[in-house]
């Protein structure tokens, strides 16, 4: 095992170096400030040059130029040192990874990053996870990635906090409309229209419409998203009222196993696999400047979110002639109600800029299940021959309660201390609906309450106009979620998200972060370096039985350390940028795992049981590369057109169930290593300006045609070459890979007018 990386002072001195080096290569230029929020309600920020963080900032013209299909595939192929798995197989349902933190719209994936849109947390409460269809890209106006367990945006910032703001009719007036076509059926319409109103008021509306046949076999999908925005400004007090709207229908088909993807990798295993997302949300934001030098701030929401899922498995009980039934059909009804409000206060001073602030949020999950056995047809969808029967019905509430503080004091002209802390009392209840109502033989009740005071601490100073120098101590926490709470037995594994049993109490997650690093520009160039170390203990992981099912389990310590280096620089007609992110994420703990397919099961004498692996502190977390390298380039010789490259290179990783890495492929009981390949994709995209307000624009994905995969797990595979069922005797442990899409061609044009 390799030795922890630590914020030493030679280290730093390194850093030091590279940045004197780099900034003697040029004198300092003349730059806009570039503004920060660091809290969660808007209206209050601060200077980039001040956050003692490495923090990556985007905006709605970024979002254009890369033409990306989604927010997800934006940042995962965009920011440095973020990744995406696609272990569900459809663009909308990606786990995305940043310094080995995950948000996924997935239950069961660790969640480690927060989600934030106008001040509102979007991590859904039932299982924090994030649901990427419901966020309106042609809405986002601007996006800040802060890394690190921030303590300020409270639950589920282990890793980061990504906030998003949305568009006003005053900063983006005009009307604008798009509709763009190509590989896969795919077939978007957008349309856009911002204004002001009179002399105060300001009204923002996007809508977008997205069809796709998708590029695997029965993988349609359908995206819609509506927004809209007013708002006014009279003298000292700015408002505005947000609507979020979509109805969406998902279908991700999951991974294959190594037998079918050699056959044909654009098959499925079985089907089907479809989520159903409805969502309204209502946000509100209000700034009041008291005086000169104090605001006042409030965000209040309410949110509506109906999600349904149909899944179509596999019988693991299939076993003729004692059980015929070949497949099983398990559907889900989740319905969840959100509110919240939040205040904060900001008060500048000449050396002390203080906000105070608080929020209560709570939140109201109403889920149900239900499983029916049938058989598999030719294609492998479930047919359904019995009733279906209640497996689980629950109810849960979420009520969170904190208060925060932030002083950033300067202590000289060039030399600023951040301190921030937060206090969070967080309660999870859940109700066992299924045995009250239908006599189910479940005890799922549950009263938990976390609380936690989570601080920070931080340096910034400005060496010179051109070189930044920062250092951060932060600590973060996530309390357990109901789905959590209730699948929490290794004795009664859940198939999530579709059964839950009587479980033992979960413990919060504590994330400490460390962060140092150097930032600078001259002469046209932007560059940094940095180093951080993150270790959580009481990690909540999802350990699988191989078989889609698994439970909940706090696990004693993980670590994430690594190395993060960019430039870029513009000069005339281009553009460009390089970023190299080095991570190293480990497990800190000894444990057992189920992991039944991996070849070493059992033969560990810590772990003796037959079905599990023994984990040793150094053994690597599962689906995170340990390099990543990231290029673009922009050239625009003129207004009327510009094309633009990006190319990223992502290294090796383990797939889940190998996280002992010693699993071995014999090539007939067991087919696949446990790990992924690394893999190089690049991207190219143009514009063309064919008249005033009209362009043509397009994008070849994956120009190269690269068969990759970006998520694997070790399982057990049913089938033959063929497709055809065999029996259980002969059923082998394979890997299953998500597999990568082929290259893809995309064509639009776009419409502006009253610019």
């Amino acid at each position: 095992m390799s030795a922890p990386l630590r914020l030493t002072a030679p280290a730093l001195a390194a850093l030091a170096c590279l940045a004197t080096t780099a900034q003697a290569q040029g004198q300092p230029v003349v730059e806009r400030i570039e503004i920060i929020g660091i809290s969660p309600v808007p209206g209050s920020g601060v200077a980039r040059d001040r956050v003692p963080a490495n923090v990556q900032t985007a905006d709605d013209q970024d979002l254009r130029r890369t033409q990306s299909r989604n927010l997800a595939d934006f940042l995962a192929s965009t920011l440095p040192g973020v990744s995406a798995n696609e272990i569900q197989g459809n663009p909308y349902q990606v786990d995305l990874n940043f310094r080995g933190f995950t948000a996924s719209p997935l239950l069961g994936t660790p969640q480690g990053l927060s989600v934030y849109q106008d001040g509102v947390r979007v991590n859904e409460a039932f299982g924090d996870v994030v649901s990427w269809d419901l966020i309106p890209q042609g809405a986002i106006a601007s996006m800040t990635l802060l890394p690190g367990a921030n303590p300020l945006f409270g639950l589920n910032t282990l890793g980061g906090a990504l906030v998003l703001e949305t568009k006003r009719g005053d900063t983006h007036p005009g009307t604008e409309a798009s509709i763009e076509g190509g590989s896969f059926g795919r077939i978007e319409t957008e349309l856009s229209h911002g204004r002001r109103i009179g002399e105060t008021g300001h009204l923002f509306l996007a809508a977008n419409a997205m069809n796709e046949d998708g590029w695997r076999d029965h993988s349609p999908s359908k995206v819609r998203q509506v927004f809209a925005k007013g708002g006014a400004k009279f003298g000292a007090l700015d408002w505005d009222l947000a609507l979020t709207h979509a109805d969406n229908a998902l279908i991700g088909n999951g991974l294959l196993p190594e037998t079918l993807l050699r056959a044909d990798r654009e098959q499925i295993y079985t089907r089907p696999d479809r989520t159903d997302n409805r969502m309204t949300m209502l946000a509100f934001n209000g700034r009041l400047d008291v005086s000169a030098t104090q605001r006042l701030a409030a965000t209040a929401y309410v949110r509506r979110l109906d999600a349904h899922t149909l899944n179509g498995d596999l019988n693991d009980d299939y076993d003729p002639p004692a059980v015929e039934e070949t497949g099983v059909e398990n559907r889900t009804s989740t319905r969840q109600r959100g509110e919240g409000l939040a205040l904060q206060s900001t008060w500048a001073g000449e050396t002390h800029r203080v906000s105070l602030g608080a929020a209560y949020d709570r939140s109201r999950s109403h889920f149900r299940q239900t499983e029916a056995e049938g058989l598999l047809d030719a294609t492998r969808a479930v047919v359904d021959t019995e009733e279906a029967e209640v497996d689980a019905w629950i109810s849960g509430r979420t009520r969170s309660t904190s208060v925060w503080a932030l002083d950033q004091i300067s202590i000289t002209p060039t030399l600023q201390a951040t301190l921030s802390a937060r206090w969070q009392q967080t309660q999870v209840t859940t109700v066992d609906r299924g045995r009250i109502e239908l006599g189910l033989d479940t005890e799922l009740d549950a009263d938990a309450r976390y609380r936690k005071l989570n601080p920070a601490a931080g340096l910034t100073w400005q060496a010179s106009p051109a070189l930044t120098v920062y250092g951060q101590l932060s600590q973060g926490t996530r309390a357990p979620s109901p789905i959590e709470l209730g699948c929490s037995d290794p004795d009664n594994a859940c198939v999530l998200p579709n059964a839950l049993q009587s479980d033992p109490p979960l413990k919060q997650v504590v994330s400490r972060t460390a962060e140092a690093g150097v930032r600078g520009r001259a002469d046209g160039w932007r560059w940094n370096a940095s180093l951080f170390h993150t270790e959580n203990r009481d990690d909540l992981l999802f350990i699988s039985n191989g078989r889609a099912a698994g439970y909940f389990k706090n696990f004693g310590k993980t670590r994430r350390q690594g190395v993060e280096l960019g430039a870029s620089r513009s000069a005339g007609p281009l553009s460009w940028n390089v970023a190299y992110n080095w991570l190293r994420a480990t497990f800190e703990s000894p444990a057992c795992l189920v992991a039944e397919a991996n070849s070493s099961a059992g033969s560990d004498p810590a772990c003796p049981a037959d079905d599990e692996i023994a984990v040793h502190p150094g053994d690597r977390l599962p689906g995170l590369p340990a390099h990543q390298f990231k290029v673009s380039a922009q050239w625009a010789p003129s207004e009327a057109w510009s094309v633009g490259a990006a190319w990223r290179v992502l290294s090796s990783q383990t797939v889940r169930g190998n996280e002992n890495g010693r699993h071995r492929a014999d090539g007939e009981d067991t087919i696949g290593s446990g790990r992924l390949g690394g893999y190089a994709l690049l991207d190219l995209t143009a514009r063309w300006e064919l008249a005033s307000g009209v362009e043509l624009f397009g994008r070849i994905a994956n120009v190269f045609d690269r068969k990759f995969a970006s998520a694997g797990a070790l399982g057990e595979n049913a089938f033959d070459a063929r497709g055809q069922l065999r029996a259980p005797a002969d059923w082998t442990d394979e890997r299953f890979v998500g597999p990568g899409a082929p290259r893809a061609v995309w064509v639009g044009l776009r419409m502006s007018f009253e610019r």
